[in-house]
C-alpha cells in the first residue's frame, strides 16, 4: 500500500492557513465534528496517512504540519511546548473552530496535552498516543536527537530509513515512499536549520520548563485516554501509570504489536479506538 492508495478515493483538501503568521500546511478530510491530528519530533502530515480514509466517515478530520515541521513556515527560534501549543490555537482559530477532539502521537500527545490544560475550552476530549517526554531518560534523549539531526543535516536514503525504522516495532513498514517524501522535506534548506529548533526539547535544561507534572496536568478537562503499545522505544507501558494519575479520570489502553506508530502499524485498531473513545464523549 503507498499513501497514494490510501487516499486515492477519499475526498479530501490540501491547503495552507496563516495561523498568527505562520504559514501552515493543513489536510482536511470529511465532515462533521473536527478531530485534529498532530504528529511527531520530525514528522509531517502523512503520519497520519493511513487513518484518514476511515476516520473521514466518523469526523471532519484534520491533519497540520506543526510550526517549524513538513511544508509549514520555520521561525529561528527554539521550539518549546508553549511555542506549538501557540501555533496550535493560531490553527484553530484560522479555521474557524469552536471545539475540537485532539489527537496527538509523540511530541504531537506532548503538545496536545499542555493545550488541553492552557485551552480547556477548545477541547472536546483528547487521546495522547504515546506521548512524548514521559521520562527523561538520557539516552533515549540522545538516540533521539542524534538521529534526528542526521537525518537532516546528512539527509541520505539510508539515514532517514534509520531515523524511520527507530519508531517501528515492524521494520517492514517503513516504505519506500514515506522515505522518499520525509527525504525531500528534511533536504529543504530551511529545514536544514530548523532541526537544532526542533531538537531543542532533547535538552533536559530545556524539557524541564515543560515536564509532566501535576501542577499543570491537574487543569486539563477534557476526558483523556493515553494509548500506549508493548514496543514503543521511548517508554514502557509501566511509565504510563505516573501521566494517568496527573491526569484527572484519564483512561490507558494498550495496543499490541507496535513500536511508536500505531497509528501506522495498526491503524484499524487505532482508528476504533480514537472511534470509540470520541464517540463516548
Amino acid at each position: 500500500m503507498t499513501i497514494w492508495t490510501d487516499l486515492a478515493d477519499a475526498s479530501f483538501k490540501l491547503h495552507y492557513v496563516y495561523a498568527d503568521g505562520i504559514r501552515t500546511r493543513v489536510l482536511e478530510a470529511g465532515e462533521g465534528d473536527p478531530l485534529l491530528l498532530l504528529h511527531g519530533t520530525g514528522g509531517h502530515i502523512e503520519a497520519y496517512a493511513r487513518n484518514i480514509k476511515n476516520l473521514r466517515e466518523h469526523f471532519r478530520v484534520i491533519c497540520i504540519d506543526m510550526v517549524g515541521h513538513g511544508y509549514t513556515d520555520k521561525p529561528d527560534r527554539p521550539y518549546g511546548i508553549d511555542f506549538y501549543s501557540d501555533h496550535l490555537l493560531g490553527v484553530i482559530r484560522a479555521l474557524g473552530l469552536r471545539q475540537v477532539y485532539l489527537s496527538g502521537e509523540s511530541l504531537g500527545g506532548w503538545v496536545a496535552g499542555w493545550f488541553a490544560a492552557e485551552h480547556p475550552e477548545y477541547v472536546k476530549a483528547m487521546v495522547l498516543n504515546t506521548p512524548g517526554n514521559v521520562n527523561n531518560k538520557p539516552e533515549v534523549m540522545a538516540r533521539l536527537k542524534e538521529s534526528t539531526v542526521k537525518a537532516v543535516v546528512e539527509a541520505s536514503y539510508e539515514n532517514v530509513k534509520t531515523r524511520l525504522e527507530w519508531l517501528m516495532y515492524d521494520k517492514s513498514q517503513v516504505t519506500e515512499e514515506l522515505i522518499e517524501m520525509r527525504y525531500k522535506i528534511y533536504t529543504q534548506p530551511s529545514y536544514q536549520k530548523a532541526v537544532y529548533n526542533i531538537v531543542y526539547l532533547q535538552d533536559i535544561e530545556a524539557r524541564k520548563l515543560y515536564s509532566w507534572n501535576p501542577s499543570w496536568c491537574g487543569k486539563i478537562k477534557a476526558p483523556t485516554l493515553l494509548v500506549w503499545t508493548d514496543h514503543d522505544p521511548t517508554s514502557t507501558v509501566e511509565e504510563a501509570q505516573p501521566i494517568k494519575d496527573m491526569i484527572p479520570g484519564s483512561e490507558l489502553t494498550v495496543i499490541e504489536g507496535a513500536g511508536h506508530w500505531p497509528q501506522w502499524e495498526k491503524p484499524e485498531v487505532f482508528e476504533r479506538i480514537l472511534i470509540d473513545f470520541f464517540k463516548k464523549h
